[in-house]
């Protein structure tokens, strides 16, 4: 018989979801987004673009097999995608007390703990989704006393990517090729997909004027929180642009480079945050199912007359990427590395490298 402590969710509507707690009994505060991925959760829970936000998992059951020890490689999570969770509270509707698979080392409540983590079990997750899709990502608090134990929390109005990135130059590789990544919250997959080709990789901060340096190719890496906030990283984006060097972006990179070619950004209602959106290919009939984590989206009708779009969303006509008419400039919205989700666009890597 399970006795967790009680434990409710607020909304700054005023609405309140009643569960019990399986992570750090701490309060916390942040933007309240949901996602349909059916798996993933330990790679969901590290991913960067997550930093400030309370993650709603969709998919009923959670917890079942666990998750794996955090170990490292030459500074990169084996099965990770940070060095930690990044998210600032879990929500889901039934939690696996048990849990059973070959790599796992611990319970999810309990890597939730060790993070101080709130996590809460035994929520309607159906009936807050559908809360959010009709009015939108919403603030929200997780509290275990007094509903002023903490105040709410708007990440959209502070810099997260200052807070994601990396704070020294950081080189890994010793291909022949140099790739300059910048880092504003990147996905560890990301570097690892990048590594598979023979670069030598330079993992710059998300504000660093990577133009002083002597490179092949700009990679221009996801992050979480509001693009409004990374006008030095768009300024030394718009510098490179005067020169030939292919540029790539994924996500968070997507936005920047549409930014540095004088597009504008908008906030979605409730963003993109699943394993199964389709794009498809501009000029083309393919077709792809996406691994998306993106509360922000590039405006299709700002683009500049020396850009267009790569790919569109099937479901809202979103745009999902971008490319320069004449030089070898292009971007995703979605995640081609995947982790977790599927890698029907892992190409997009092999794309970047054939133009180095």
């Amino acid at each position: 018989m399970q006795t967790d402590k009680p434990v409710r969710l607020i909304l700054d509507d005023g609405t309140i979801f009643e569960g019990r707690s399986f992570g750090a009994e701490n309060a916390s505060a942040g933007e309240v987004v949901f996602s349909t991925a059916m798996v993933g959760y330990p790679e969901s829970l590290t991913d960067p673009s997550y930093l400030g936000q309370i993650l709603v998992v969709t998919f009923p059951l959670v917890g079942n097999y666990g998750v794996p020890e955090n170990t490292f490689t030459n500074g990169i999570s084996n099965f990770y995608e940070s060095g930690r969770i990044q998210v600032n509270g879990l929500i889901i509707s039934d939690y696996s007390h048990e849990y059973s698979h070959w790599n796992a080392k611990k319970s999810l409540g309990e890597w939730l703990k060790e993070n101080n983590v709130p996590g809460i079990y035994g929520i309607d997750t159906r009936e807050l989704t559908k809360l959010l899709r009709e009015k939108g990502s919403m603030k929200g608090k997780i509290v275990f006393g007094r509903e002023d134990e903490i105040d709410f929390l708007d990440p959209n109005l502070e810099n997260q990517v200052a807070k994601a990135s990396c704070k020294e130059v950081i080189t890994y590789g010793t291909g022949k090729k140099r790739v300059v990544l910048v880092d504003c919250g990147v996905k560890h997959n990301i570097i690892r997909c990048l590594l598979k080709r023979d670069i030598t990789l330079i993992r710059v901060p998300w504000d660093y004027d990577f133009n002083q340096l002597e490179w092949d190719g700009l990679f221009i890496s996801n992050g979480p929180g509001n693009p409004d906030f990374c006008e030095a990283t768009v300024q030394n984006i718009r510098k490179a642009m005067e020169g030939d060097k292919p540029i790539c972006g994924i996500c968070m990179g997507n936005q920047l480079l549409s930014k540095a070619g004088g597009a504008t950004i908008y906030k979605l209602k409730y963003g993109h945050r699943s394993h199964n959106q389709p794009v498809k290919m501009v000029n083309s009939t393919r077709c792809f199912i996406t691994s998306q984590n993106h509360g922000f989206a590039v405006s299709n009708s700002s683009l500049g007359a020396d850009w267009e779009p790569l790919f569109i969303n099937l479901n809202d006509g979103t745009n999902e990427g971008i490319k320069h008419k004449t030089k070898p400039f292009f971007s995703a919205q979605f995640h081609p590395e995947a982790a977790s989700g599927p890698t029907d666009t892992d190409f997009l890597f092999d794309m970047f490298f054939d133009k180095l």
